[in-house]
């Protein structure tokens, strides 16, 4: 089969007499900035995979020598199943190259290893899409009795995944804030600080309360679901609240001075002459608490005019007398 392969030293960033710490450090260098337990965004994973293939190959002088010799036409991207050495290669496979008695000691090179600044190692394991090139001529990465995400987890440290739970809370609580136990569905307590003026939807993140790490890596984090129970006195929306306020038909044409709830207690305000319903009267600082950058709510009172479901005989004499002399017409706008 043809085989077109890729320029190692290319990859490395390495030119082709590179000495053997050269390639040593342009790989650390690259494996740490695209490792894919540090770097998410897309296309880091192949770029490691890709780096690493070729640091498996060049770091290994046997490998390596091979490597230049069936590589000298890379740039053209030629076939080079017929060049001069090729069935040595496979040959070499088949006796155990990659695998037991050839390329490393453990008897397998499918674990690929990152080198830490104390000059240790650390297995990948098999990182799978190698290119083809590599697997006819290596015989591909192996991975020996562990996946390819246990092997990175257990010797790169792998963060744990973060979990989130949701939280209900009441709109007071929302307002003023406080500490809160809370219990889980997996049976664990917590104590939780909830800050004054949270909102519905915003999330409290508990630090190292997630799953936990693999290789000695850190927890990870829990996040808690703000909801606020619904209140039959408000509506809120963002930081304002708003709150309905009936008032009778005299108080709204003559005008008049109310209670309206607030989630302090209560508030006088005054309803203006002539006010229809849907007016709003703005009490302002009167919603949720204002965040870091952020001013406090306002609580909208909202006029909503109602009329006595049973008149006595004066109150219906007193009605009709209106209905005579007013020349209002709310249909008109007049």
């Amino acid at each position: 089969m043809a085989v077109a392969f890729r320029d190692y030293y290319e990859t490395l960033g390495v030119d082709r007499n590179a000495t053997a710490e050269d390639i040593r450090s342009s790989y650390r260098r690259q494996a740490r900035q695209y490792h894919p337990d540090v770097n998410k965004e897309p296309g880091a994973e192949d770029r490691f995979k890709e780096i690493s293939e070729a640091y498996e190959v060049l770091r290994d002088p046997e490998k390596r020598e091979r490597y230049d010799r069936l590589g000298a036409n890379w740039k053209a991207g030629q076939d080079v199943s017929g060049a001069a050495g090729w069935e040595d290669v496979f040959r070499d496979r088949d006796r155990g190259f990659g695998g037991a008695g050839g390329g490393r000691e453990d008897g397998g090179f499918g674990g690929v290893r990152v080198e830490f600044g104390d000059g240790g190692f650390g297995d990948f394991g098999d990182l799978g899409g190698f290119s083809d090139f590599f697997d006819q001529m290596f015989g591909g990465g192996t991975g020996r009795g562990r996946t390819r995400r246990a092997r990175r987890d257990e010797d790169f440290g792998s963060r744990g995944s973060d979990q989130e739970a949701e939280i209900e809370i009441s709109l007071e609580e929302a307002a003023r804030g406080g500490r809160r136990r809370i219990s889980l569905a997996d049976g664990r307590d917590y104590d939780v600080n909830i800050p004054a003026g949270v909102r519905d939807g915003q999330r409290i993140r508990l630090a190292g309360e997630g799953s936990q790490g693999a290789g000695g890596g850190p927890s990870g984090d829990l996040f808690l679901r703000v909801r606020i129970r619904p209140d039959p006195r408000f509506r809120v929306e963002g930081r304002d609240l708003y709150t309905d306020l009936p008032v009778t038909p005299w108080e709204a044409a003559l005008g008049a001075t109310v209670d309206v709830p607030t989630l302090h207690g209560s508030a006088r305000v005054r309803v203006p002459p002539g006010s229809s319903s849907g007016r709003r009267l703005r009490l302002r600082g009167e919603g949720l608490p204002g965040g870091r950058r952020e001013d406090p709510g306002d609580l909208y009172a909202v006029v909503k005019i109602e009329v006595p479901r049973h008149l006595t005989d004066e109150e219906r004499e007193l009605f009709e007398r209106l209905a005579q002399v007013s020349n209002f017409d709310p249909r008109r706008g007049r």
